[in-house]
């Protein structure tokens, strides 16, 4: 990659993110766990901002964020497209 270009993974992942992050704010019920998943957002849209992120973070954020709105449907899609996204940077190691 070329100084100056923009790593793809990151863009595609703050794409994500910042859907995920319109879908929620356009809904209007309220859940448990939907600070958990705005403070989640914030995270992920923080490290895509800033470069190329840690891989076990960004696991580790959208499992807190599946844990908060998996049960949402009308979020399931956005869910999805991040959950794409944050697969562009690796498999997770084997165990």
């Amino acid at each position: 990659m070329a100084a100056g270009e923009e790593d793809v993974r990151v863009r595609e992942l703050r794409t994500a993110v910042a859907r995920l992050r319109r879908l929620l704010a356009a809904l209007p019920a309220e859940f448990p766990d939907r600070g958990i998943a705005e403070e989640e957002l914030a995270g992920l849209a923080a490290m895509a901002a800033d470069g190329v992120p840690e891989v076990p973070r960004l696991r580790r954020s959208l499992l807190l964020l599946a844990g908060a709105i998996g049960s949402v449907s009308a979020l399931s899609a956005g869910l999805t497209e991040v959950r794409h996204a944050v697969e562009l940077f690796g498999e997770p190691p084997r165990r």
